[in-house]
């Protein structure tokens, strides 16, 4: 496992960390095979962890703090996320501070996320939705100030909306955030024109999450891909997103075995190649996966000729009803 610097916070995070949306908001989660996961990943040299309230209501930080108890010795950086008050996901331009994150509603999530988890402080505490307008109200600012100074947090995150990296590039030049999360993957390059210019200018660090485009850059998902009734994939992959998925996912495996590697290799080895990128954030719900996914840093970026074919492939979409 390699290693790169989490922006002005200067920790020293796996550049492949632990997604664990997989553990509270997914089926066929199973909370052994999730914590043997896990540990396994500790053993591989991962030492950060991104979990939120909103994965199983607080059923994820609990997994995260018993980790964390099981390592006493080991330095494992612990993310959470602040849910809106108004539980929609994602945000919309309408939506106020006081929709979705007053000063109390900050405050009093914080502490039931340190409950779950049995922690006393967390590393990092991100808003699970965002919107750039809301940097103009430094009451959120100021509320996160407070806990700090009593040591409930560390640094302060916000995660950007699907397909929305320009919604955050003004709270980075603010200069109130320590770190943004972004979906950045072979498909959604966008963060590369406007976010990472700017995090890399004001110091902050980047979380790519989705690297394998929740499941289609695995090579896994065909046209009969189906799931248990009240999973969340079911209403991302509707058909339109399904079949358009699988078509620009079909060249790339090609291309992926033209060079020796999986899909998800490359996927993650594309990621690798943009030093703005602190970490990345793969869900990992087996050993095995963990295993594959933390082979692609021992591999390295990939090689200079592959990246530049990837570029290709950017896939410029808009939010929609259904891309939540």
């Amino acid at each position: 496992m390699k290693y790169r610097r989490f922006g002005r916070a200067g920790w020293q995070v796996s550049e492949v960390g632990y997604g664990m949306w997989g553990m509270g908001g997914w089926s066929g989660s199973d909370d052994a095979e999730s914590l043997a996961a896990l540990q396994h990943s500790v053993e591989l040299g991962c030492n950060f962890f991104d979990t939120a309230w909103g994965y199983g209501r607080g059923h994820s930080e609990g997994l995260l703090g018993q980790l964390v108890r099981a390592n006493p010795g080991r330095k494992l950086y612990t993310a959470t996320k602040i849910p809106p008050k108004n539980f929609k996901w994602p945000s919309r331009r309408e939506f106020t501070l006081d929709d979705c994150f007053p000063p109390e509603h900050i405050e009093e999530y914080v502490r039931r996320s340190l409950a779950n988890a049995g922690l006393a402080s967390f590393d990092l505490i991100q808003f699970h939705t965002w919107e750039d307008a809301w940097v103009a109200d430094d009451r959120w600012a100021k509320k996160l100030d407070e806990l700090k100074q009593q040591g409930l947090i560390q640094a302060v995150g916000v995660s950007l909306n699907r397909w929305e990296p320009w919604n955050g590039v003004a709270t980075v030049r603010s200069g109130l955030v320590d770190a943004v999360q972004v979906i950045y993957n072979i498909f959604d390059q966008n963060p590369e024109d406007e976010l990472f210019p700017a995090c890399a200018e004001h110091d902050v660090a980047v979380i790519a999450r989705v690297p394998f485009d929740e499941g289609t850059l695995t090579g896994a998902l065909t046209l009969d891909s189906k799931w248990p009734e009240g999973d969340w994939r079911n209403t991302y992959f509707v058909p339109e997103n399904l079949k358009a998925s699988i078509a620009r996912a079909e060249p790339l495996k090609a291309l992926a075995a033209a060079n020796g590697l999986t899909l998800p290799d490359m996927a993650l080895r594309f990621i690798l190649n943009n030093p703005t990128v602190s970490t990345i954030i793969p869900g990992m719900r087996k050993p095995r996966h963990v295993e594959s996914n933390v082979a692609a840093s021992d591999a390295g970026p990939l090689p200079a000729d592959l990246h530049a074919e990837l570029r290709k492939h950017r896939w410029l979409r808009q939010p929609t009803k259904w891309s939540q």
